[in-house]
């Protein structure tokens, strides 16, 4: 039986920051937990990151109130330093990032293939969530 390909979903930004900043405020643990929740109500109070080609990472996304949580994890495939990280979750889904220089600041472009339980509107608007969250973190830390 053949399985189709899943729906490739697109969420970008352009962050108020140089390439080799955002890079650092997307990639180290102690930043990771600052910026990786789509609303308020949630928090990563884990992160780990072997940022490297067959290195792994994991993030704990948890509800604050304490009623849900679960890692969010998977394997890097290609990283290239301040352009691009792709890598696989624990489910086989492909996730591709590009953080694109445009002179002091950075476009983040983040592709990764759908999941079938929640709509793609849905997925799209939480991973959107996650990375304007990322990009407010990141120009406050930029002005700080």
């Amino acid at each position: 039986m053949e399985t189709s390909k899943p729906a490739t979903i697109t969420v970008e930004t352009i962050v108020h920051a140089p390439v080799e900043k955002v890079w650092t405020y997307w990639t180290e643990p102690k930043h990771i937990t600052q910026w990786n929740n789509a609303s308020d109500e949630w928090h990563t109070p884990y992160a780990e990151n072997d940022l490297k080609a067959g290195g792994k990472f994991v993030s704990r996304m948890e509800a604050k109130d304490g009623s849900f949580g679960f890692d969010f994890g998977g394997v890097y495939d290609e990283v290239t330093l301040n352009e691009s990280i792709s890598y696989t979750m624990a489910d086989g889904r492909k996730v591709n990032i590009s953080f694109i220089r445009q002179d002091n600041d950075t476009r983040i472009v983040e592709k990764f293939d759908a999941e079938e339980t929640n709509t793609i509107e849905m997925q799209q608007a939480g991973w959107q969530a996650i990375l304007d969250n990322f990009k407010r973190y990141a120009e406050a830390a930029q002005a700080e």
